[in-house]
């Protein structure tokens, strides 16, 4: 056990061995990042409409932030954690904290207040950042009603102003800067930040990641796709708070010595002429963020030169989809499966477009071995549908105060057991099927709504699709089928989207009986589809309600930034 309180379930032996063979650095990510601070002081760390800073003057914004948390009495082991949209103030506290050896706990704008409570109460908080107003709702009185709660919980910090009780985000980073002398000496072993993974507990989880893990996991993922790490500069749409948004710090700075792109929030205009003006080679986000960029007006016309690659997380992308990015966006596709429980497997561009389309490519074991199992955890045959185990350099510590889930999905070999179904084909390529929680039971029978959503998006004037269960006290349950459609497009009946997915080969048992309307999808704070929200905002369809019933839901898109 480390100064955070925090055990490393993978065997000592594995870690070592991944020293020994250079996977890991052995070096930890504020020391890597001033490796590249002095090689490159003037080349671009975190470009943004804001403020584009070097790799000079963010390691400035790092020592004095540094200092200041110093101050106050922040030491290893301790947890900071931060509610931020993005921007390089994310990157900034990442590192002074690793400066410090403490860890950083961020977890993406839009999260409610019961989530905050868990998240500073299982993480032990002991310094909170946040921006003070967010989506219409005052963070810092939310925060200071929560503080009872969240016993470790000393400081409270301002992003801007200083306010009654709270301190300066803006004051702190204006302090001296720290000397690298007056930093203790921080064990590349030892935790740096903590990822959140909403996944299906009734509170967020939170997992320990390592400075190794981090770099030689979540960092050599990146440097496999773009070998030439200087040049790899990489736009992000979803939040840096994000388990997919920790690769910009602690891969793309501390590793490649590339640049990060942001925007505070996730506009598809915006995103597009940010795109013209700081050139990214790769974007990175979820389906549903480049399903509302290819319905954007402003994409006709609009240079995207600069871009060698897509890369998509988060959620399964559909083959239709990807075809449209590649046409429009002119570049490379990269499908990414990988999750804050540690797991990753993702295409290369060398891949062909049947890669692709149909698998999320071969496992890495120097990044993550993958294997298929039962409820047993016993191997299942090559092509039979399983759950994926993942294990390798990527892998977490353990779930942060929370032996429950660690006895759940952990074991003593180090495996995680991810609750998502999938087979490794004939050629060694990871075939996703879906979730196992997501799968809807209609009758006794399993229906995955990915084939659904699939087919839906597969028609021209549809922009996302999603399926919902609706509960029912006959079958068990019943299926909504949830769209938004490219704007101007005329909506299609039930009838009509039905007939669409039988014209495609979808059994006749697995039609959807209701359809709802969205203006735009809901998102999650991460960005993903937010199916809860959905499924709350379709409650008025009880079982009393008649099948076929159709109807228009206006929600707003979610809190991603």
């Amino acid at each position: 056990m480390n100064s955070a309180g925090i055990i490393d379930l993978v065997p000592a032996e594995l870690r070592a061995q991944w020293v020994t063979d250079g996977t890991y650095p052995d070096k930890t990510v504020y020391a890597l990042f001033c490796e590249h601070a002095a090689t490159q002081p003037d080349t671009p760390a975190v470009l943004s409409p804001e403020l584009t800073l070097s790799y000079a003057q963010l390691l400035d914004k790092v020592r004095r932030l540094a200092n200041s948390l110093k101050r106050l009495g922040i030491v290893p082991g301790d947890t900071v954690a931060y509610q931020l949209s993005n921007s390089w103030r994310s990157c900034a506290i990442d590192l002074a904290v690793a400066a410090l050896g403490g860890v950083v706990a961020p977890f993406p704008p839009g999260r409610g207040r019961l989530d905050i409570e868990a998240l500073l109460r299982n993480s032990g908080a002991r310094a909170i950042i946040i921006e003070p107003e967010f989506g219409g709702i005052d963070f810092c009185e939310m925060v200071e009603s929560i503080r009872p709660k969240a016993l470790s919980l000393r400081f409270l910090i301002a992003n801007g102003d200083r306010r009654n009780n709270w301190l300066s985000l803006d004051e702190m980073f204006a302090d001296s800067p720290v000397h690298d002398d007056e930093l203790p000496e921080v064990c590349p072993d030892s935790p740096v930040r903590m990822l959140v993974s909403s996944g299906t507990e009734s509170e967020p989880k939170l997992v320990a990641y390592s400075h190794n893990a981090l770099i030689g996991g979540r960092g050599r993922f990146l440097q496999r796709i773009h070998n030439d790490g200087k040049t790899f500069r990489g736009m992000y749409l979803i939040p840096l708070g994000s388990s997919f948004g920790s690769t910009a710090t602690f891969g793309i700075l501390c590793w490649l010595g590339g640049s990060v792109v942001v925007l505070p929030k996730f506009d598809p205009d915006a995103v597009l002429q940010a795109i013209e003006r700081f050139r990214p080679s790769y974007v990175l986000g979820v389906p549903t963020m480049f399903q509302r960029m290819l319905a954007a007006e402003s994409l006709t016309g609009c240079d995207l030169s600069s871009l060698q690659a897509i890369i998509s997380g988060g959620s399964l992308i559909d083959k239709t989809t990807i075809d449209r990015c590649m046409q429009a966006f002119g570049c490379g596709f990269i499908s990414l499966y990988g999750s804050a429980d540690g797991v990753n497997c993702h295409n290369l561009l060398n891949e062909g477009l049947d890669v692709v389309s149909y698998s999320v490519g071969r496992p890495n074991p120097g990044v993550c071995d993958i294997r298929i199992v039962d409820d047993l955890h016993k191997d299942v045959p090559q092509g039979s549908i399983g759950e994926i185990a993942a294990r390798g350099p990527l892998s977490p510590m353990q779930y942060v105060n929370a032996e429950q889930l660690d006895a759940r999905y952990r074991d003593s070999q180090g495996w995680v057991y991810t609750g998502d179904l999938g087979f490794i084909d004939t050629r060694g390529y990871l075939v996703l099927a879906g979730r196992k929680k997501d799968i809807i039971i209609r009758g006794g029978t399993n229906i995955s709504p990915v084939q659904i959503e699939n087919l839906a998006t597969s028609h021209p004037d549809v922009v996302s699709a999603a399926c919902v269960p609706v509960a029912d006290p006959d079958l068990g349950h019943r299926i909504c089928i949830c769209l938004s459609l490219k704007p101007g497009a005329e909506r299609l009946s039930l009838a009509q989207i039905t007939g669409y997915l039988t014209d495609r080969g979808l059994e006749v048992n697995k039609l959807p009986e209701f359809l709802s309307y969205f203006s735009q999808m809901p998102l999650s704070p991460a960005g993903k589809l937010d199916k809860k929200q959905m499924t709350g905002e379709l409650g008025w369809l009880a079982p009393d309600v008649p099948c076929n019933s159709e109807t228009e839901t206006n929600a707003l898109a979610g809190g991603a930034a």
